[in-house]
């Protein structure tokens, strides 16, 4: 099962203000289904409506829909990260409306912080599920689990494509019930530490890396 995030642009970061006490919310477009994504892939009704459901009933519902302020490296939610919290994920047409609240942890505030200071976010899906590649696309199977409908990140319109393809590629498969990672981390770490003077370098070790872990 591979790691899964989907970029989001088509939302909106409010605040509403009740006397002194500001409340921060997420709104807009988390999940698209029907239509081939940036990312080349197509999320189809079934496994999205199927997946949303029991999302909503277990997360939503029982208020533990939690995000993350920046992307994680799995598919597990990091209660040190956490950043908001989801209330809600609806169907209109082909698209999943969420909304969430982003709380009062320290990763919150930050956000908190970032929004009322200008600063452009976005959000991102992130799951984990099998795809079949089929007529040029990548479908997403029935097995599709969301971790989160939205992680808060920084810009999400132009992510480094050498990073997001060895992270897609890395994949996570159950071990007696645990799921753990195929590839090991340090790659990702090794690019993340790179500067503009090694940055190169970095990317040609880390691809020899990734081809012999596959």
């Amino acid at each position: 099962m591979k790691l899964i995030t989907e970029q989001i642009d088509a939302v909106e970061f409010l605040i509403e203000e009740s006397g002194s006490k500001k409340t921060h919310f997420i709104e807009g477009v988390f999940l698209q289904a029907d239509i081939k994504n940036r990312n080349n892939r197509v999320y189809s009704m079934d496994v999205l409506e199927k997946e949303v459901g029991r999302y909503s009933e277990s997360y939503i519902s029982k208020d533990r829909a939690l995000g993350e302020l920046g992307h994680p490296e799995g598919p597990t939610v990091n209660l040190d990260r956490v950043s908001h919290k989801i209330i809600s994920l609806q169907k209109e047409g082909h698209n999943f409306i969420g909304k969430a609240k982003i709380l009062d942890t320290p990763m919150g505030k930050i956000a908190k912080n970032l929004i009322d200071e200008g600063v452009k976010l976005g959000v991102s899906s992130r799951g984990i599920g099998s795809i079949t590649e089929k007529n040029g696309a990548s479908y997403v199977r029935d097995d599709f689990m969301l971790a989160t409908a939205a992680d808060i990140v920084a810009d999400p319109s132009a992510p480094d494509a050498f990073v997001e393809g060895i992270m897609e590629g890395k994949e996570w498969v159950w071990n007696n019930g645990i799921l753990t990672e195929r590839y090991i981390s340090s790659i990702k770490k090794q690019l993340d530490s790179a500067t503009l003077y090694n940055i190169q370098e970095r990317k040609v070790s880390a691809f020899e890396q990734f081809l012999k872990g596959l």
